[in-house]
């Protein structure tokens, strides 16, 4: 019996049968492709198989006798001739893109280049130099993890709080995590971790890139910390795995689980590691260049670029968007996951470089009876001038709103001319996404996220400070929409300082008494800063890392009134809605005619138009109907006090504060007088909860 036979083309990738191993590989364009087999640490070749099966323009074997642990990778050969986008150079030792571990580490040398470096011609001229010592290598997986009676929460979208955070810096300097595994997978399982969240009361953990990128680039490149450069689609990150074993990753899902949290991973499919046409030949254009990348269609030596990161992945080609559908599924059917934020999701959703929800990806995301069970997230921009497609995407998929983010920051900078869009935005922004019966929670609130300046940032400086970025302080958005409250950066006035964290309560109380679905930073929380850093993309260290130990009795405080906030915005029945407010009338309080949202001035009464036209008004109330108690929530971005009446309906009504930014006792509730006018704080937030006495 024949050791090797042809196999069969599908599933694409390795794997394993009772008699041995089945590789299947896509390459439209190849003319020859090689199986390479190596030792268990990858450091040797020890057997070469040509393919010689090509069906479909899928190249396949099987080998008998291989098992789980094989280490192997492929060398693909077809015509060099860059200015027609064929890249082929079988001297490149390449990744199997559907691997789902790798062995060895990638050390950047000259030979990951398909080109000679030191070449006047650049990626003209032809490497000779063998890349295999350099770069790591595919390994033959089973899955064998067991799951027990693991389960997704699907948390409710009228409870859902979203957590971003780092894998890596969240737990880097956690003192109650094990030395072996903080910045790891298996940090997160930590019980000081867990109980925290717990604590807290997020309910869904949406994890920075952790698909395998390979951050730090030995000196050639700065470190890639964020992660967004991706190399592999189907294997976790290696440094985030105390073991190279990538059950750490499903334990830590299977542990969140446990604990009602949901796993949300931010997953980069628009580019990858490779770059440009200056880039590594690592994986997908050693394969087939032609396919996995948008070419220029007047210089194919060139690509498109929707990404601003070297070339546009290339989801047209349905070879490709199989292998990104597959992914998707990959990481909800085998690890778990709940949901995904994909970054740049412009750029993935254009046919013929113009973006349309007839698109492939969008038409079989929507189809596809797994994905229709989890949370989706665009990033609704790429990096092209048409790229800016807020609202734009079909039912289920919720979007980031920075439309939200920046009338946020502007209103509690004090600004004029923000009142009409900030009522628009805390409500829902049913005018992005008030269409095709998508509901309340489309909109992703947010006011800070990893791209930018922090919340304690947001309200210490003026300007980036990036100079330890290594651009000149050139990289970063200037458009913070930011205010240091009378200094920048840090100091020693207690005036300043009572400001700042005014300003901090206040925006994280409205955060999470919006509509829609909020997404909080991990540190913002407790006040964490990144000295005026608006892109630490490439800090992997104490700038980025969270100080556990750093965090004192006024930041333990802060925490606590944003646990308040979580649990005062879970058991409010008027977030339970899933449809946008309509303005619809009610007869509802003692005879008065409410409506389901109202917008309040001062003397209790409804804005008139002309109050919206007011534009130095820095101040309103919200007053949010639900059947078993109602809210007004007074936002006060002025520098002074307001004196503030209850509107005529809720007189004979029981009304309690039950929250004051400005309050630093965050527990404290209490009824007030609802004849009397109540006094709100500048630079506050005050939520009063509103219900009808018993007949």
């Amino acid at each position: 019996m024949t050791e090797v036979s042809f196999g069969k083309a599908y599933p694409l990738g390795s794997s394993c049968d009772e008699t041995g191993v089945n590789f299947a590989l896509f390459s439209a364009n190849a003319e020859k492709v090689e199986l390479c087999l190596f030792n268990s640490t990858g450091t040797k070749e020890i057997k070469r198989y040509p393919i010689e099966v090509n069906d479909n323009n899928i190249w396949h074997i099987h080998i008998k006798g291989l098992k789980a642990g094989q280490v192997y990778g492929y060398r693909v050969y077809g015509p060099y001739k860059p200015s027609e986008g064929k890249r082929f150079n079988p001297h490149k030792l390449l990744l199997d893109p559907y691997a789902k571990k790798l062995e060895g580490k990638l050390i950047w040398h000259k030979a990951l280049f398909a080109y000679d470096v030191n070449s006047p011609e650049k990626d003209l001229s032809f490497s000779t130099l063998d890349s295999a010592p350099y770069v790591p290598k595919s390994v033959v997986v089973e899955d064998t993890f067991d799951w027990e009676n693991d389960r997704h929460p699907e948390i409710p979208d009228s409870q859902v709080v979203i957590y971003e955070t780092h894998i890596g810096g969240y737990t880097k300097l956690h003192p109650k995590v094990l030395d072996s595994q903080r910045g790891k997978f298996l940090g997160m399982t930590s019980k000081s971790v867990i109980n925290y969240l717990n604590w807290l009361g997020v309910t869904s953990v949406e994890l920075l890139p952790v698909f395998a990128f390979f951050g730090n680039k030995d000196g050639m490149y700065i470190d890639n910390y964020w992660g967004y450069e991706t190399l592999s689609y189907f294997i976790p990150e290696p440094k985030y795995m105390q073991h190279n074993d990538i059950d750490e990753f499903k334990q830590m899902v299977k542990t969140l689980h446990a604990n009602g949290k949901e796993v949300i991973l931010d997953v980069v499919y628009n580019h990858t590691i490779e770059g440009n046409q200056l880039g590594p030949t690592l994986c997908y254009r050693g394969i087939d260049n032609e396919s996995y990348y948008t070419l220029q269609k007047e210089n194919k030596r060139f690509y498109y670029d929707s990404t601003g990161c070297g070339a546009s992945f290339n989801l047209q080609n349905p070879y490709v968007l199989t292998l990104v559908m597959d992914s998707l599924r990959y990481w909800v059917e085998t690890m778990h996951v709940d949901g995904f934020r994909l970054d740049l999701a412009t750029s993935l959703s254009r046919v013929r470089e113009k973006f349309t929800q007839d698109s492939g990806f969008l038409i079989a995301a929507r189809q596809d009876e797994i994905l229709r069970r989890v949370k989706m997230i665009a990033e609704p921009w790429d990096a092209t001038a048409d790229g800016y497609r807020i609202g734009a995407y079909p039912p289920k998929w919720r979007e980031w709103n920075d439309r939200y983010r920046d009338v946020i920051r502007r209103f509690w900078c004090g600004h004029d001319k923000q009142i009409g869009e900030f009522a628009s935005r805390i409500s829902g922004s049913s005018d992005i996404f008030g269409y095709s019966n998508r509901d309340i929670y489309s909109s992703i609130n947010f006011i800070t996220s990893h791209d930018g300046f922090n919340l304690r940032d947001l309200v210490s400086y003026n300007a980036k400070h990036n100079m330890v970025n290594g651009e000149n302080n050139r990289d970063g958005n200037d458009a913070n929409w930011s205010w240091n409250s009378g200094a920048e950066g840090m100091t020693q006035s207690a005036d300043i300082h009572k400001l700042r964290l005014l300003r901090l309560r206040a925006m994280l109380a409205t955060l999470l008494i919006s509509f829609g679905t909020p997404m909080l930073v991990a540190g913002d929380e407790f006040g964490n800063t990144q000295f005026g850093n608006n892109n630490p993309y490439c800090q992997d260290n104490v700038l980025t890392w969270i100080v556990w130990e750093a965090i004192n009795s006024e930041d333990r405080n802060l925490a606590r009134f944003v646990k308040k906030l979580i649990a005062m915005r879970k058991k409010m029945p008027v977030f339970k809605r899933t449809k946008f407010f309509t303005g619809e009338k009610y007869e509802k309080f003692e005879r008065h005619t409410i409506k389901d949202l109202m917008w309040l001035k001062e003397n209790g009464k409804e804005l008139e138009n002309s109050d919206w036209y007011d534009e130095r008004r820095k101040s309103l109330a919200c007053f949010a109907y639900a059947e078993n108690c109602s809210y007004i929530c007074i936002f006060n971005a002025d520098e002074e006090a307001k004196q503030w009446e209850l509107p005529e309906f809720c007189r004979r009504a029981v009304v309690k504060v039950a929250l004051s930014s400005a309050d630093t006792d965050a527990c404290r509730e209490y009824e007030i007088n609802n004849k009397e006018k109540l006094s709100v704080p500048a630079w506050s937030v005050t939520i009063l909860e509103i219900t009808k006495p018993e007949k």
